[in-house]
This record gives C-alpha cells, structure tokens and sequence, in this order.
C-alpha cells in the first residue's frame, strides 16, 4: 500500500505522514527532507543555490545526511525551496523517492508531488493544507521554541513566497491530485486532523477493496 500526502509548507502533512505510517506500519519518507539535504550541501560549500549545476552538484548526498538535525534549519529550508525548483534535481531525487515507495509492503511518502509525480498510482492521496495564516502561527511557534527571534510577519512572508514558489515552477508545481481528498487542517487539533486522515485512507482502502 503507498499512501501519498502532499501539501505545502507547514500544513501538517510530515505530523500526519508520520502518524499514518505507525498507524499502518509503513516506512516513511519525508521527501523535503531530500531538498533540504541539497540545500545544506550548497549552504556547506558555499555554492549558488540559484545556479542549476551547483545544485545539482549536491545531489550525490550519503543517506546518512537525512537524520542531520541542521536539515531542519529555518535558512536550509529557504534555500531548499529555491533548489527544488530546478528541473535536474528534481529529476535526479525522483529515483530515490520512486524507490522507497516501490520497496515491497509500501510506503508513506509526504511532499509536494508524491500523488502527481512520485507515486500516481498510489493507493490513497492527501492534499494536506491551512491558511498561510495558520501555517505562519505554526512555523513562528516552532522556531520561537528553538530560540529564533523572526517576526511572526517575516514568517509569513516567506510562506507566501515558498507557496510561490512551488506553485508557479515548471517542473512538478504543488498542485492537488485530482483523486487526492482535500485535508484543510486550519481549525483541527493535530490528533483530530490525524483521526480524520485515517478515516479518509480507510475509506480509499474500502472503496478499492469494493470495487
């Protein structure tokens, strides 16, 4: 069974990818993760997270790079949004994703473009989203948490630019699946919001078996 969630930056998607994955105990691949492994790379060497071939050159990452916990940085996530926007690394990370959702047994996979992309042909779709009203609340309380001082302002600002960003790009945009169930977590708790996920991936499962 592949189940696919997207949705955009700070909707909840990785908490209720997460949830999902122990709930039907399924591997779990955050696919941001991915880009945010390339953004650290041209971060570390000081590279041009603009410039296509210097991004690229950052693809070759060790798996072991992923449970790096200055992956989840505030800066690597921003340069992780420019990066993800060039076709040839895109193309190049789509392997490994591909992959992991091919293993035998299935997989929980969140991004951006699991069910357009990634995994068209998985068992069951999510669009995870909220507010950018919302979203901001929810990055702004995470990195007063771990000690930043950006102006809740400043943090919507540049979820609306990510949102731009990965809408407008011309290689696989965010964009809700046609057969992924709409997942709006902008009024849910997390464990209402992960209750409900459930409840939308049983009745994909039943529907399937059914028909």
């Amino acid at each position: 069974m592949i189940i696919a969630v997207d949705g955009p930056a700070a909707s909840g998607k990785g908490t209720i990818g997460r949830a999902l994955a122990r709930h039907y105990k399924l591997p779990h691949l955050d696919t941001g993760l991915l880009y945010r492994a390339v953004a650290w790379g041209v971060l570390h060497e000081g590279n041009d997270p603009e410039n296509e071939t210097d991004a690229l050159a950052a693809c070759t990452f060790e798996d072991s790079l992923l449970d790096n916990p200055e992956l989840k940085g505030e800066e690597v996530g921003r340069i992780a949004s420019i990066v993800s926007a060039h076709p040839l690394v895109r193309a190049t990370l789509i392997k490994r994703q591909r992959a992991f959702a091919q293993q035998p047994g299935g997989a929980v996979l969140d991004g951006r473009d699991i069910g357009t992309v990634i995994a068209p042909e998985a068992d069951a779709k999510l669009f995870v989203t909220a507010t950018p009203q919302t979203r901001a609340r929810r990055r702004h309380a995470e990195m007063q948490k771990a000690g930043s001082t950006m102006s809740l302002d400043r943090v919507l600002a540049d979820i609306r630019a990510r949102d731009r960003r990965d809408m407008m790009r011309e290689t696989a945009p965010l964009v809700q699946a046609p057969d992924a169930y709409l997942l709006d977590t902008s009024y849910l708790s997390i464990d209402a919001a992960v209750q409900r996920a459930i409840a939308l991936v049983d009745g994909r499962i039943k529907a399937k078996l059914a028909s």
